[in-house]
């Protein structure tokens, strides 16, 4: 097997005949003469762990090297040894504000260098094995954070199907409004940083929405499957698939983060609630309805607007725009008016791709 390699750079011969002595048999030794003969090593050796540095040489001196070393990014992978004849302590702090290992004067007792030296060595490999480490095991964090995240996004997509399959006015819906809510989220990310999202909360409130109907399970069929509109008692009963949503949650709730759950939670109950108090089922107002049942709720207005029903024909896409900024389907707080206009024509080329090609 082939031996690590140490990297010896001095223009005395003697120098580097005596640290050679000191590390060769342990050691591959490479020597240079001045530090463009270093610079040429370091350019095509891979294999070297430690480098004993001269400063004062002749055509590029220990500082160049240094200098060289950190345009390139070696400094933090090869560790540096600075033996130099200059007492000067500006000297000293030069050189370690280049990173350099340790600092050593002329003349230099070998056995100290040597035991230095494997110090250094074995200082840095060990970092450089914890750095391995801790990065498995943050691919395995990941990797186990995916299955999960797949996991949850089965069980998203079967609960929400079952709510398809029960519903005649949801189809694509869901999915649909999962693309509306992302898109509406990254407006309000870019321009709105008071709400201080994520690209993962993004994530998180984007997949949660998918969710937001899920309480209808529970809604008799004479009500859901009505082909017609409700009377309002009728109504009143089909408003509890906000708080029935809720129900269903709390018996996932051990398998997902707090954060994951509470945005499903405020998604399912609160994506019916108005800005002036208006909504249900809790009438909150303002900033007291959560920001993600805010933005959800104007993507399941606009989506209902501009989809068929058994009660009513599309809208077309201008038309539901329209109703919802002059206040016809409920009032939206200020900010998220704004990202929806912001949004207003991506919203209209997902509607019109989703009537060219079937996404079932």
């Amino acid at each position: 097997m082939r031996k690590q390699q140490i990297l010896i750079v001095d223009d005395e011969e003697v120098n580097r005949v005596i640290l050679k002595g000191v590390f060769q048999d342990e050691y591959e030794i490479i020597e240079a003469a001045n530090g463009e003969e270093a610079t040429a090593q370091l350019e095509k050796e891979h294999d070297i762990v430690l480098i004993l540095l001269d400063v004062v040489m002749p055509r590029m001196n220990g500082f160049g090297v240094l200098g060289y070393m950190q345009e390139h990014d070696l400094l933090e992978k090869i560790p540096v040894i600075l033996i130099t004849g200059e007492t000067v302590i500006d000297t000293d702090d030069q050189a370690y504000s280049y990173g350099v290992a340790d600092v050593m004067h002329k003349p230099f007792y070998p056995h100290i260098v040597k035991r230095r030296g494997k110090n250094v060595i074995e200082l840095y490999q060990n970092k450089h094995h914890m750095e391995e480490r801790l990065k498995e095991q943050e691919e395995e964090i990941r990797a186990q954070e995916k299955k999960i995240r797949e996991s949850n996004e089965f069980m998203i997509d079967a609960l929400s199907s079952v709510v398809e399959f029960r519903s005649l006015e949801t189809g694509e819906h869901i999915r649909r409004i999962k693309y509306f809510t992302r898109i509406m989220l990254k407006y309000l990310m870019k321009y709105f940083p008071k709400y201080g999202l994520t690209p993962v909360q993004v994530d998180e409130i984007a997949r949660a929405a998918a969710l937001h109907d899920i309480g209808k399970i529970g809604i008799p069929d004479a009500i859901l499957l009505k082909p017609g509109r409700l009377t309002p008692e009728e109504f009143e009963i089909m408003k509890t698939h906000t708080t029935i949503g809720c129900d269903i949650l709390e018996k996932f709730r051990e398998n997902q983060t707090d954060e994951f759950y509470q945005y499903c939670y405020d998604i399912c109950r609160h994506h019916h609630e108005r800005w002036d108090g208006n909504g249900y089922p809790d009438h909150l107002a303002g900033d007291e309805i959560p920001i993600s049942a805010q933005i959800v709720a104007i993507a399941d207005v606009y989506d209902a607007l501009v989809s068929p029903r058994v009660y009513k024909s599309a809208y077309a896409n201008n038309i539901a725009y329209d109703m919802i900024m002059n206040g016809e389907c409920g009032q939206f707080s200020p900010d998220v008016l704004e990202c929806f206009a912001l949004a207003k024509e991506d919203f209209f080329n997902i509607v019109e791709v989703i009537k060219m090609f079937s996404f079932s």
